[in-house]
C-alpha cells in the first residue's frame, strides 16, 4: 500500500495519501493547506483519488478540500454533525490570526460503520465525539493502521475547549471505540508522531494509563 504523510499548514497538520498499490485508487485524509504540495505527492505516486476524508471539520484540517477536490475530481466526505464548520474556515482561522479557505460542501457524509474502499483497501468509520461533534476515525484491519485525527495522539487526546467539545465524551469513545483494537494497532494522529495503540493504553495520562 502507499501511504503517504504530508504535514502542511502553520499548524501542522499530517495530511495523509493511502493508496492500493497495484490500482492506485487511493484517498485523502485532511487537506488541511498548502494544496500544491498535496498534489504534488499525489501525482508523483500516480494515484487516482476517489475520496478525500475530514477527519473533522477544523479549519486547519479542511482549508485545502476545494483545491485538491477540483483537481482531482474526488467526492468530499464529513460527518453531518460537523457539516456547519466547511463555511466558516476563514472565519475560524482569522481568530487565530492564520488563514483558510472556505470548504465545499460535501458530496455525502460519514456514519458510523461505514465503509470506505479503494482498490483492495477498506477503511471503516469510527465515529469518535468530544473534540468535535462529528469526529470521524478511520481503521484499516488488514493493514493494523487508524488514522484518528484529533481524536487521539501520542500520549494525549484532543482538546475540549471548542465549540461541542466534552473531555468525558472524547475520553469514553476512545476507551470504548479505539482502545478495544489490537495493542500493535499503528495510530496515525493529525498531529505529531504516530503511536500505537497499545503503548497508549499504558501510557497516555488521559485514558488511565
Amino acid at each position: 500500500m502507499i501511504f503517504e504523510t504530508i504535514v502542511v499548514g502553520e499548524l501542522g497538520v499530517n495530511c495523509y495519501l493511502l493508496a492500493d498499490s497495484e490500482t492506485k485508487e487511493g484517498i485523502v485524509i485532511d487537506p488541511g493547506a498548502d494544496p500544491g504540495n498535496i498534489l504534488s505527492v499525489i501525482k508523483a505516486n500516480g494515484v487516482k483519488v476517489l475520496h478525500i476524508l475530514n477527519t473533522h471539520g477544523h479549519f486547519d484540517h479542511i482549508g485545502g478540500n476545494r483545491m485538491v477536490a477540483e483537481a482531482t475530481g474526488a467526492k468530499l466526505l464529513i460527518n453531518k454533525e460537523d457539516e456547519a464548520f466547511l463555511s466558516r474556515a476563514s472565519i475560524s482561522a482569522k481568530m487565530y490570526g492564520l488563514k483558510a479557505e472556505d470548504s465545499p460542501q460535501p458530496s455525502s457524509y460519514l456514519a458510523e460503520g461505514d465503509i470506505i474502499r479503494f482498490g483492495g483497501h477498506a477503511a471503516k468509520v469510527i465515529h469518535i465525539p468530544g473534540h468535535s461533534p462529528g469526529g470521524s476515525c478511520f481503521y484499516l484491519e488488514k493493514e493494523g493502521i487508524l488514522i484518528s485525527g484529533d481524536s487521539l495522539f501520542a500520549e494525549s487526546i484532543g482538546r475540549t475547549d471548542l465549540p461541542g467539545g466534552s473531555q468525558a465524551q472524547l475520553v469514553n469513545a476512545i476507551r470504548s471505540k479505539l482502545l478495544v483494537l489490537s495493542d500493535g494497532t499503528r495510530v496515525f494522529p493529525g498531529h505529531g508522531p504516530s503511536t500505537t495503540i497499545g503503548h497508549e493504553k499504558k501510557f497516555n495520562p488521559y485514558l488511565g494509563g
